[in-house]
């Protein structure tokens, strides 16, 4: 059955969702994930979407401004292992990863079919240029608008208006946007009616599709353990993420599973989940 998708994502019908220590983590897959995307670019909705992991969970919960940004995000989908086993756990029994890489591939497969046109933000200007010849290698047809890779610092308010309005005269309807946690989702927020389309922060996609980082071995992302492998290539600039963030996660997220098991004591219900 064919979906119509024209008229927005309301005819996708609605997703569960769950609350991961303070975060709204949604109940998707790559499928349903771009069928949305989809709907929004027709219909240029200006929104983005967050790939939701460990690193992204904990700076939410001491950062009360990132926290909302992540709230009012159009889907939030599980990148992580642990917020996939965290969404099960919460009864969402079928529920898989939703890697924000491995998303950006599904959607580029799906904007060679569709000819919606893309626009990548983020990284250097080698990354681009090795990226686009990637995507456009895996990808024939696929439309890529344009590339820009903004200076490693702040913007100024005039600098990131002449970003978003060359991005804009590309034509662009989904700009993927490589800039790292929590800073692409702090831009796709300020973006928000600036850009009339979707934007979905890929953290390290650029990076590894470029071919200038390797990714884990698919064994080691299905068991949970990429990060170790991430940790090994960068340990001066990620061992605060991994060796302090993971352990704090799985402690406050036991005391949450702790506290659902509690409540749910102290209140019974016949009610199935």
């Amino acid at each position: 059955m064919t979906m119509d998708l024209d008229q927005g994502s309301q005819h996708l019908g609605p997703r569960p969702v769950r609350r991961i220590l303070k975060t709204r983590v949604d109940a998707t897959s790559y499928e349903d994930a771009c069928n949305r995307i989809q709907a929004w670019a027709k219909t240029q909705r200006s929104c983005y979407v967050v790939a939701a992991n460990v690193h992204v969970v904990m700076t939410a919960y001491f950062d009360a401004a990132y926290q909302q940004i992540l709230d009012q995000a159009a889907l939030v989908t599980p990148d992580g292992m642990p917020l996939v086993w965290g969404l099960r756990r919460l009864g969402v029994a079928q529920q898989s990863r939703v890697y924000g890489p491995d998303l950006m591939l599904a959607w580029c497969e799906r904007a060679a079919q569709t000819g919606i046109p893309i626009y990548l933000y983020g990284g250097t200007e080698d990354t681009l240029q090795k990226l686009v010849v990637s995507l456009q290698r895996q990808f024939p047809g696929l439309p890529i608008a344009g590339t820009h890779a903004p200076p490693f610092r702040s913007l100024s308010p005039q600098e990131e208006a002449n970003d978003v309005a060359r991005i804009h005269q590309s034509g662009a309807r989904v700009v993927f946007v490589g800039l790292g946690c929590p800073k692409q989702e702090q831009w796709m927020h300020r973006q928000l009616g600036q850009f009339p389309g979707v934007m979905i922060g890929v953290g390290a996609a650029f990076n590894f599709f470029s071919g200038e980082v390797s990714q884990a071995p698919r064994w080691m992302m299905a068991l949970g353990l990429e990060w170790i492998y991430r940790f090994s290539q960068e340990p001066r600039r990620l061992w605060r993420r991994y060796l302090l963030n993971n352990p704090l996660f799985v402690l406050l997220f036991g005391v949450q599973l702790l506290g659902e098991v509690v409540s749910k004591n102290q209140h019974p219900t016949n009610d199935k989940p």
